[in-house]
């Protein structure tokens, strides 16, 4: 640990991404019973939180009803968090969000998270379908509304969400580059960090976030979560054959080839059949992610954390095989517990930021 960073009392908190994925001739069904039997799992080795995200017209995704898949985890379990990363709050009014998590919140209280984002989670054309205006961006604007809606209603109020006012239900906005960060900094709420696919600006916008951090009525200092890649098995051949499933994928979402989950491959020979321009779009997106081995993983999670000094991790992973994803969970269960603490950088304002 050198002089400018201090360690933290606690382990850096983990917890769970789930995109419900719909794998090849599986079902939804399928995939939304096997997310509850993960968060069931997630809760019993600890995990801090499990969150679900908002994707429309995505054959691998089963989480697009968001706040029913919440509802759906968060009634098949009793005391992990359970919330959206995220919803994306530019297709559905702040209102409607703000009534649909304050049920949550009634329903499971102390346990529901809201992370919001920006983008549509969908292509051009369906976000049209979602009635979305993509020529107009409010976000900064809706997310102030929605924070409003759960505070105490003010005297001469002529909207309130029923339920949702005066809940407080934990926002979180999530961002995959420099606006996020400098929108959360702004209304001081905690940050979530896409690195798990769009690692590029990682680094600017934690060092974005924290140094224009203001206290706010919702933290007196910043928190971070940042988002990874891990797919764990008992080796590091294993695991690098499970992960071909999220490569498949990766590489027919840039053709527009949207589809279930694939089966995993021999990973040499799939790394033997990819162009140059392939090869090198999987090394620059997939720079957030750890696979292997127990000892590989642990390796793997440990540089990142002391790279990046996070609060929280949020971790994801695409696993053709159902028990195999529990499997990788349960190994990176067995490995955060012999994790190094977290450091964070003392961040100076008026520090240069990074680009």
């Amino acid at each position: 640990m050198t002089d400018n960073t201090r360690a933290r009392a606690d382990l850096v908190a983990i917890s769970v991404l789930d995109l419900s994925p719909i794998t090849q001739g599986g079902s939804a069904a399928q995939s939304l019973h096997h997310s509850l039997d993960l968060a069931r799992h997630a809760e019993r080795w600890g995990y801090a939180r499990y969150w679900l995200a908002e994707h429309h017209n995505v054959p691998s995704v089963a989480s697009a009803a968001t706040s029913v898949v919440i509802a759906h985890v968060a009634g098949g379990t009793s005391t992990i968090r359970v919330g959206a990363g995220g919803i994306m709050l530019p297709n559905h009014s702040p209102l409607v969000i703000a009534e649909q998590f304050g049920t949550l919140e009634s329903l499971f209280p102390g346990r529901i998270d809201l992370g919001l984002g920006r983008a549509p989670g969908s292509d051009q054309i369906t976000a049209l379908a979602l009635r979305r205006n993509p020529s107009v961006d409010t976000f900064p604007q809706d997310v102030v509304e929605l924070l409003a809606y759960f505070r105490e209603p003010v005297p001469g109020q002529k909207v309130n969400a029923v339920p949702g006012a005066g809940l407080h239900v934990p926002v979180w906005i999530l961002g995959s580059s420099l606006f996020g960060a400098q929108l959360a900094a702004e209304l001081g709420l905690p940050y979530a960090f896409a690195s798990h696919f769009a690692p590029a600006q990682m680094m600017a916008a934690i060092h974005v976030y924290r140094i224009r951090f203001r206290p706010s009525e919702y933290l007196d200092r910043s928190r971070l979560m940042l988002g990874l890649n891990v797919v764990a098995a008992d080796s590091d051949h294993e695991a690098r054959r499970l992960f071909t499933s999220h490569q498949q994928l990766w590489l027919r979402l840039g053709r527009g080839q949207l589809g279930p989950l694939p089966p995993p491959v021999d990973p040499d020979r799939f790394q033997a059949g990819l162009t140059p321009i392939e090869r090198e779009d999987l090394q620059r997106t997939q720079v957030s992610a750890v696979v292997g081995s127990p000892e590989t993983v642990q390796a793997g999670v440990a540089d990142f954390i002391g790279r990046t000094s996070p609060d929280e991790l949020i971790v994801t992973g695409h696993i053709f095989d159902h028990a195999a994803r529990v499997y990788s969970y349960e190994i990176l269960k067995d490995v955060a517990a012999r994790l190094p603490r977290a450091a964070e950088p003392e961040i100076q304002p008026g520090s240069e930021i990074p680009i």
